[in-house]
């Protein structure tokens, strides 16, 4: 193996660990909580090549009505009074929210966002079909 292909695997085993490191600090939903990962603001402007400014891109996060359901507390949906057909959503699905519905925080480059399970409003089959009106 040559020293570029060494130092090419050592890089890539590095960003492997940073990953596993950032996955596992990822906080656990408690209670009826669900936790939603939003998906990634493109930099530019379609196929133009315009380069999104910072704050516009910020605000895009900020406003996003759309992510994925990565966990759930344990007591979401467990209210059969209030859910009495059962969970609104599950693991894996694309939901749609309201704007600033939740605890916004970030690790590493992913945006998530805590929420309470009863601020779902729906079940997105394909997220880039939906954007802000």
């Amino acid at each position: 193996m040559t020293a570029l292909e060494l130092k090419r695997k050592e890089r890539i085993e590095e960003e492997a660990i940073e990953e596993a490191e950032l996955e596992a600090s990822i906080p656990k939903p408690v209670g009826y909580r669900v936790l939603i990962a939003l998906p990634n603001v493109e930099e530019t402007f379609g196929d133009s090549g315009l380069i999104k400014a910072d704050q516009t891109r910020r605000e895009e996060y900020i406003l996003s009505t759309v992510g994925c359901v990565l966990d759930m507390g344990a007591e979401a949906y467990s209210d059969k009074e209030r859910f009495p057909t059962g969970p609104w959503c599950e693991v894996g699905d694309y939901v749609m929210f309201r704007a600033n519905t939740g605890t916004r925080f970030k690790v590493g480059k992913q945006e998530y966002r805590l929420m309470n399970d009863d601020s779902i409003e729906a079940v997105v089959d394909d997220p880039r079909a939906v954007s802000r009106a």
